[in-house]
């Protein structure tokens, strides 16, 4: 099976319950960056790797939120959710360095803890550059590369057993590519030994 059919079949194989086998973690660690970016939010809103839509609660009221995941199972879940919620999402099956929009059509592209399994990080910035309109945000959390060298030496043991199986990867930063791309920094938050990175680029209102 080729690497990308695993990577989306593993993801569908764990859709069902994927909120019970992370709840902790995602309570002590990860709840609090959700908040922290979604409230940034404005406009039409793109989500990247939307996932179950763990992040749906957090948006305000005025966003129009659109979410992609390359997971059929993933967004069955996450339709079900904004059902509940009544949360109005379109919600489109696609790739993140794929991604089937119109150059500038978004204010917003958001992405939580999913960066780190995308295969190809660079390719889906570029796409999150091309459909954001001048002046929009870029907002993005994930666990990075720890600034604490115990963590840190954790991370690169674990990754010997994470990419193979899941392409997840430890010890990337995706705030220098974006940089690298062009992108003003509004605000950025390392935590958890410097292991969480949360940051709010701006792109450029000129080439």
């Amino acid at each position: 099976m080729p690497r990308r059919a695993r990577l989306v079949h593993y993801w569908d194989d764990r859709a069902a319950g994927y909120e019970q086998k992370t709840a902790t973690v995602e309570r002590r660690l990860l709840a609090a960056s959700r908040r922290w970016l979604c409230r940034r939010a404005t406009g039409a809103t793109l989500e990247l790797a939307v996932g179950t839509g763990l992040n749906f609660p957090h948006y305000p009221d005025d966003v129009r939120l659109t979410g992609v995941d390359w997971s059929p199972e993933m967004l069955r879940t996450a339709a079900r959710r904004a059902s509940r919620a009544a949360r109005p999402v379109a919600l489109v099956r696609a790739d993140a360095v794929a991604l089937p929009f119109a150059d500038e059509e978004f204010d917003t592209v958001l992405c939580t803890f999913a960066l780190c399994c995308v295969p190809d990080e660079r390719a889906a910035l570029i796409e999150a550059v091309r459909v954001l309109r001048p002046g929009g945000n870029l907002l993005l959390a994930d666990h990075i590369v720890a600034s604490h060298p115990v963590v840190r030496a954790v991370q690169h043991v674990a990754e010997l057993v994470s990419i193979p199986l899941q392409g997840e990867h430890y010890t990337r930063r995706p705030l220098h590519t974006v940089r690298r791309l062009g992108f003003e920094t509004v605000d950025t938050e390392r935590l958890t030994y410097g292991a969480i990175e949360r940051v709010h680029a701006r792109k450029p209102t000129h080439p």
